[in-house]
């Protein structure tokens, strides 16, 4: 559902897109809620993300883009720093900002799947390194 106003227009959108319609990383789910596909977003993507039980991803960065986490449940790591051996790790409550083009190893190294909400801007940028 949309409402436009001089030019305008608000989005409701009630399910997350496909996985297949934004950019993914081994061992996490990205499904776009608000992006430009689901809501005509041209600064801001925002999903709903599943992280798998003992999975990481590759090293990487998301260029240009801010990204701001809230950890729904389970629990979450984020690798930086030389040989990525410094790490933060959030959970239920959390929430995490990973700078622009900052490389880092983000992953679940626990037994429990993790379930996070991820807004990055200007959009969902990921450059594997």
């Amino acid at each position: 559902m949309s409402a436009s106003i001089d030019g305008k227009n608000i989005a409701l959108v009630t399910e997350t897109a496909s996985p297949e319609t934004t950019a993914q990383t081994p061992g996490m789910i990205r499904r776009p809620g608000i992006d430009s596909n689901t809501a005509g977003a041209s600064k801001i993507w925002l999903g709903h993300i599943e992280a798998s039980p003992n999975t990481m991803g590759p090293p990487h960065h998301h260029g240009e883009a801010e990204t701001a986490v809230y950890v729904l449940k389970g629990r979450i790591g984020v690798y930086y720093g030389e040989d990525f051996k410094e790490y933060v790790e959030a959970g239920p409550g959390d929430f995490l900002y990973v700078p622009a083009n900052f490389n880092h190893i983000e992953g679940n190294p626990y037994d429990e799947p993790a379930e996070t909400i991820v807004s990055r801007s200007p959009d969902n940028i990921v450059i594997n390194l």
